[in-house]
Order: structure tokens, then C-alpha cells, then sequence
């Protein structure tokens, strides 16, 4: 059996940044979904780099190129398709708001159907980090690659 999030270190590490900084707690739910997703794009990178990281030592430029496919918009896109029979009825919500937002950025390298996609999933990370919700979120990420490497495989 896998071990869960040691929640302690977890919440010591996010409650260090509130601590330090006299950071009110926040209320996830009355955020943007594009301050959601600017947010959520932050911690995916951070999980993606840990998890490419801890998986071996290598150049930095090999460990680029892998979190870098699992960071593109058209790579989140499949992610979401994969997890979206995972996601709880909050989450589809706090999804479908990132998701139908309006940006002002246009996609560069993905379609705009990719970009929404991807821009819904970030919403819907930082939703889950600022509700603490880090089991989740991580479990949810962890499939998601899972999923999207036993399709390349």
C-alpha cells in the first residue's frame, strides 16, 4: 500500500508562506478562475518538476523537456479528458468556470479548445491548493500522468 501526503510537512510548508507573510486565510471558491489558474499553473509546475526531479538525476535540459510535454496546454487537454469522470461535482464546476473564462492571452502552440482545457484544469488546481485539499490534488495529477504515459507507452 502507498503512503498518503505526510500532511504535517505539507501544511507546515503552505503555513510557513501564511505565517511569514500575515496572509488572511482565503476563501478559494471567491477567486477568479483566471487568478485560479495563474496560481494553479505555478503548483502544477512545482509537482510536475518534484516528480521529474525525484525520478532521476539528469541535465537540466532532459528534465526541461520532460516537464515541458506534461506542462503544453494540448497535453493538459488530454489530461483532463482522461481524469474528467474522476472529478466530484465541485470540481467540474470550479473546472467548466477556468475552462469558460475569458482570456486575454491567445494560445500560442495549442488550439484554443487546448488552451481553455488546460486554463480549466489550472483553475481547478489552484482551487484545490487553496483549499488545502492536497491529497486530492496530487492524486488527481498523479493519474492523470499515469494515464497520459501508459498512452505513450
Amino acid at each position: 500500500m502507498e503512503e498518503g501526503i505526510n500532511n504535517k510537512e505539507t501544511i507546515d510548508f503552505v503555513e510557513a508562506i501564511k505565517t511569514q507573510f500575515h496572509l488572511k486565510p482565503e476563501e478559494a471558491a471567491l477567486y477568479s478562475p483566471l487568478v485560479l489558474a495563474y496560481l494553479g499553473d505555478c503548483v502544477y509546475e512545482i509537482i510536475l518538476r518534484t516528480v521529474i526531479v525525484c525520478r532521476g538525476n539528469t541535465s537540466v535540459n532532459n528534465l526541461n523537456k520532460k516537464v515541458s510535454y506534461f506542462a503544453k496546454a494540448t497535453t493538459q487537454s488530454k489530461l483532463v479528458k482522461q481524469l474528467m469522470n474522476e472529478f466530484t461535482e465541485e470540481e467540474k464546476q470550479i473546472f467548466k468556470r477556468g475552462r469558460n473564462a475569458k482570456s486575454v492571452t491567445i494560445a500560442k502552440h495549442a488550439s484554443m479548445t487546448d488552451y481553455r482545457m488546460a486554463t480549466g484544469w489550472e483553475a481547478l488546481v489552484g482551487y484545490l491548493y487553496l483549499k488545502g485539499e492536497y491529497e486530492r490534488l496530487v492524486t488527481l495529477t498523479k493519474l492523470g500522468i499515469q494515464c497520459l504515459e501508459n498512452e505513450n507507452s
